[in-house]
């Protein structure tokens, strides 16, 4: 992924194994001599702890579908099942719950970061765009899982959810019946949901690697937004990135061990302790905290149609920031009013999850609706007039100079000398 391996292993066995199958090297190539901009703060460390909550999302998965039962009368008990009689069975079932949360936290991260240091622009639009489809086969992938143990709000968020295909012109009633494999959500779709939901993983797994491979081509994007002009701008991925990024994980697993250990329902609905009840309904319909704000622009929109539209519409407009923003200058950190309209829009994302995790009378759909218009507003009118009205701040010369100032990384002075002898070679 990272051009010709450097890599030569001493054993004569590896050799032997290096010079038919050089995956090793592939390794050592992208994962320890590669060299990254030596100004990276630790949000760019979200990028390895997704690929950890990847794995740790697939491993307990496959364990628990070895004791779940997809049958629609039998899916609620084996989720007991696993509870009670499995061994371990309750911390498999809330690590796997909870690290659902925990991976839309990082991957919500991950895109603000994005989107605050202009990590879309090119070269890296084809990384971006593969980022996105990760997200969409990740809220896939999350709302097919929130369905299988077939409680109340599951069972109902299911019928919600795949009705909004039957506002499609024409065709949309018959998606909707061969989506559920009947007139209504049932056996069949619970089937079909649980297979989606073995299968899709293994799809982002895929999508990740050629995620990885876009970004090490052009290399990652940094704080300051200047492309890497030297070897003193960058340093190897090990030991330097390795210990950084082994650090934020551990902060980050105290984190989601809190979670599974002190409070794993906090981030669930408690009516999925009931069981399933077709001819009850629950007095509050609502997804799973991470869908919320598009839920709630999926409500602000009076038509059906125009609700789909719109919930469908705020996630692939993301795939053309690349485009919509019209500023020669990456990084938020140089463009002081941008910034603020930036932090304005992440506000009001959250006000969109508030107003989604509420019932839909009175002033919610006034602030709804109002939400749902600037977050469009936003990435349609703000970010492509920004580029032509906005005057940035002067950037850095290079990433060295960001990092330990003109004077210095000029090679000034005995210090600026001591430093730059003192820096590791990318090639480790």
């Amino acid at each position: 992924m990272s051009g010709a391996s450097t890599y030569v292993p001493k054993n004569p066995v590896l050799r032997w194994f290096e010079s038919r199958l050089p995956i090793v090297g592939l390794v050592h190539s992208s994962f320890v001599v590669f060299p990254n901009p030596r100004n990276l703060n630790y949000f760019w460390t979200f990028g390895g702890i997704l690929a950890f909550m990847l794995v740790c999302q697939i491993v307990t998965g496959v364990v628990l579908a070895m004791h779940y039962t997809p049958e629609a009368t039998l899916a609620f008990a084996s989720v007991e099942h696993i509870m009670r009689d499995v061994n371990y069975g309750w911390m498999l079932r809330y690590i796997h719950a909870n690290g659902a949360s925990m991976f839309f936290i990082a991957v919500y991260i991950h895109i603000a970061r994005g989107m605050y240091y202009g990590s879309y622009k090119a070269p890296r639009e084809v990384l971006w765009i593969l980022g996105l489809i990760i997200f969409l086969l990740m809220m896939a992938t999350a709302f097919m899982g929130y369905v299988l143990p077939w409680g109340q709000m599951s069972f109902w968020g299911a019928k919600v959810i795949t009705s909004l295909f039957s506002a499609i012109p024409v065709v949309g009633d018959s998606i909707t019946v061969w989506l559920w494999g009947g007139y209504s959500v049932g056996n069949a779709t619970l089937n079909r949901f649980f297979s989606l939901h073995y299968l899709m993983p293994f799809m982002i797994a895929g999508v990740v690697v050629l995620h990885i491979w876009a970004l090490h081509v052009p290399g990652s994007n940094n704080p300051v937004g200047v492309e890497v002009k030297s070897k003193k701008d960058t340093l190897p991925f090990h030991p330097y990135f390795t210990v950084k990024d082994g650090l934020a994980l551990s902060c980050f697993l105290v984190f989601f061990a809190y979670f599974v250990f002190f409070i794993p329902n906090y981030l669930g609905h408690s009516d999925n302790y009931i069981e399933a009840n077709p001819l009850v309904t629950p007095a509050h319909i609502v997804p799973e905290w991470y869908f919320l704000p598009y839920y709630a622009m999926l409500r602000a929109v009076p038509s059906k149609l125009g609700g789909v539209c719109a919930l469908f519409g705020s996630i692939l407009l993301l795939a053309f920031m690349p485009w919509l923003d019209t500023s020669r200058i990456r990084s938020s950190n140089f463009r002081p009013i941008y910034r603020v309209f930036l932090f304005i829009f992440f506000a009001d994302v959250f006000v969109l999850g508030y107003c989604g995790s509420q019932e839909p009378q009175g002033a919610i759909v006034l602030v709804s609706q109002v939400a749902t218009l600037w977050y469009f507003l936003h990435l349609l009118v703000i970010t492509p007039l920004m580029g032509f009205f906005e005057t940035p701040r002067q950037l850095p010369a290079s990433i060295t100079e960001a990092v330990l100032g003109p004077r210095v990384a000029g090679g000034s002075g005995s210090f600026a000398a001591a430093r730059t002898a003192a820096s590791p070679s990318v090639d480790g």
